[in-house]
């Protein structure tokens, strides 16, 4: 049994982002089965998949007033970086790298959606985002500056700046994970 399924937990409201997001929980799923003679095919289709998903949500970011070195797209650079090492060294012959980064992206995916992904989608849903245009309904709500945190001030909304508070001290803690 894989150790993520997809559950309509994970759903986020954003359609494109939920479907890549339930392609990368089975392409996981995927993995986790495959025997080692089909284990470097199918990491590779992960890690391939992986690339999209992550190229397009820091371009949703970059194009919404998301900063390009905001600590979500650094997150994503850093765990396709470890994906790909996992690569060569299955490449190479050693299988148990993969299969431990297998069980471990797993828990990180979860922590990621409900986290990061949630802020940004959320934030789409403010801009009035169109995925698959790249238009803005409500380009009124783009932010002037670009939000460079994960949870700040710039993050929030004018009304909640209370909450950004906690909300920033908890971000702190997760982007140092």
């Amino acid at each position: 049994m894989p150790t993520l399924v997809w559950t309509d937990e994970l759903l986020l409201g954003v359609p494109a982002m939920d479907t890549t997001h339930r392609e990368f929980v089975d392409l996981l799923a995927t993995v986790e089965a495959a025997p080692d003679d089909t284990l470097i095919p199918a990491w590779s289709a992960l890690v391939d998949h992986t690339q999209i998903h992550f190229d397009n949500e820091d371009q949703y970011m970059h194009t919404t007033g998301f900063a390009a070195t905001n600590c979500h797209t650094t997150q994503h650079a850093m765990v396709l970086g470890v994906m790909r090492k996992g690569l060569t060294m299955g490449q190479a012959g050693d299988m148990a790298p993969i299969r431990q980064m297998a069980r471990e992206l797993a828990t990180w995916f979860v922590h990621h959606a409900d986290t990061m992904d949630a802020a940004l989608a959320m934030h789409l849903q403010r801009v009035g985002f169109d995925p698959a245009t790249g238009t803005i309904a409500h380009a009124q709500a783009v932010p002037a500056e670009a939000i460079h945190g994960c949870g700040g001030a710039t993050c929030s909304e004018p009304d909640t700046a209370a909450d950004a508070t906690s909300t920033s001290a908890t971000s702190t803690s997760v982007s140092a994970a």
